[in-house]
């Protein structure tokens, strides 16, 4: 297990569900005292038109822990849009986070030198609060199990090697 002392910086993706109610979700987790401290800080302090960074939440006045910024990758485009993104999505990341925390970390006291940032997507068009939530839940928790196991990225390779190609939900080869 890292602690304190350790050197951390994982960074993990994770794509769950399918059409429009699906998760796309990047993590970069790390000592809140390092580089991944200063990205949180920085993109914390920086929102942009569509995309306000902020802090993952068990409820109202509840963050999560570690503390855990949620970065928007879809513009808020309508009222359901945003629903969507700041409610099922923010809760179901917020369990996500807590069963992979508790899994890893003894005590939540552990988790404080520590930082996470998500990129999470919500499509525009996402119409089921349940499947967004389930999605987003599946989705954090196994990006986060894949940034503790370290990216790998020889898979790709051997992929190439066979003929294949990059695949991805969204590609059209037309």
């Amino acid at each position: 297990m890292n602690t304190s002392s350790d050197a951390v910086y994982e960074v993990g993706e994770s794509f769950v569900g399918d059409g429009v109610n699906c998760a796309h979700i990047n993590t970069v987790f790390g000592h809140r005292l390092g580089p991944v401290g200063t990205a949180f800080a920085t993109a914390l302090a920086t929102p942009s038109a569509g995309h306000v960074p902020f802090l993952v939440v068990w409820k109202p006045d509840v963050p999560v822990a570690p503390a855990t910024l949620f970065i928007n990758k879809a513009a808020i485009v309508n009222d359901r849009h945003g629903e969507l993104t700041w409610g099922a999505a923010q809760a179901g990341v917020a369990l996500g986070i807590t069963e992979y925390m508790t899994r890893r970390f003894p005590s939540e006291d552990d988790t404080v030198p520590f930082v996470l940032l998500t990129a999470v997507w919500v499509d525009p068009a996402a119409d089921s609060d349940r499947a967004v939530y389930d999605n987003n839940r599946a989705a954090i928790f196994r990006a986060l199990e894949r940034g503790e196991a370290g990216i790998r990225p020889g898979d790709g390779r051997l992929d190439v090697r066979r003929g294949s190609t990059p695949w991805n939900p969204y590609l059209r080869l037309d």
